[in-house]
C-alpha cells in the first residue's frame, strides 16, 4: 500500500486556503466600495464597527464570477445570507433532503376504521 504523503497534502490544502481567502478578499473590498454598506435584504446599516457582519453573496452563486462592476454581487448580512443559502439549498429538486417516496411510511394506522367505525 502505498503512503499517504500528509505534508504535501497539509501544503496544498494550505495554499488552496490562501488562494481563497486572498480571493475573497479582493472582491469583498471591491464591493464595499461599490455599494453602501447595507444588507440588500433587511435594510439593516453597517458602520465600521459591525462591518465584518455585512458578506458579499454571488447572486449566481459562483465565486468566481466576479465581474469588475459588481453586477453579480449584493451585500447581505450574515443572517440574510445564510438565510439566501438556505432557501436556495431547499430549492433543489436533488438536494436529497427531500424525503425518498420510495422509502416512506408503510404503516396505515386509520385502514381499518371503516371496519371499526361500522361496528356498535
Amino acid at each position: 500500500m502505498k503512503k499517504i504523503d500528509t505534508d504535501r497534502l497539509d501544503r496544498i490544502t494550505a495554499g488552496a486556503r490562501r488562494a481563497a481567502e486572498e480571493r475573497d478578499r479582493g472582491y469583498r473590498e471591491r464591493a464595499l466600495k461599490l455599494f453602501p454598506w447595507v444588507c440588500g435584504r433587511c435594510g439593516r446599516e453597517f458602520t465600521r464597527a459591525n462591518l465584518r457582519e455585512l458578506t458579499v453573496h454571488h447572486r449566481d452563486h459562483d465565486h468566481e464570477n466576479n465581474p469588475p462592476d459588481g453586477s453579480n454581487w449584493e451585500l447581505l448580512c450574515l443572517y440574510c445570507h445564510d438565510n439566501e443559502h438556505q432557501r436556495a439549498l431547499e430549492a433543489r429538486p436533488d438536494d436529497g433532503a427531500a424525503e425518498d417516496k420510495s422509502t416512506g411510511a408503510t404503516h396505515t394506522p386509520f385502514a381499518n376504521l371503516k371496519d371499526l367505525l361500522g361496528k356498535d
